[in-house]
């Protein structure tokens, strides 16, 4: 039974999985449905966490939009996410970057990896 449901899973699996991980600045280029047209619509922000693995893996990332702090969580091997462009790298030591949910302006920043 579990052989069979990792070889499903196997065949859901995306080529090319970006690189990127907690505290990177990215933009995620997200398939959106309006009636019987779709569309792209870029969402642009911090990666707070990433959680999962193999076609369950799932990232989300926090944008302030207006003065007003949204969370969208993006299924990682999903059709309904076109591509995701990392922007920044950002330099952390932490998994999941819930502090910054408290934080507004120049303290929400996160500090850029020089590589």
């Amino acid at each position: 039974m579990n052989d069979i449901i990792k070889s499903i899973e196997a065949e859901q699996l995306k080529a090319e999985v970006p690189q990127f991980s907690v505290g990177d600045t990215v933009k995620v280029y997200g398939k959106i449905k309006e009636g019987n047209r779709e569309r792209i619509q870029v969402f642009e922000g911090v990666v707070v966490k990433k959680q999962g693995g193999s076609v369950r893996a799932t990232f989300t990332v926090r944008k302030n939009s207006n003065g007003i702090g949204v969370e969208k969580t993006w299924p990682l091997h999903s059709p309904s996410v076109e591509k995701v462009e990392v922007i920044r790298y950002g330099k952390v030591r932490r998994a999941k970057l819930n502090y910054l949910k408290e934080r507004v302006g120049k303290s929400a920043r996160v500090k850029e990896l020089v590589k």
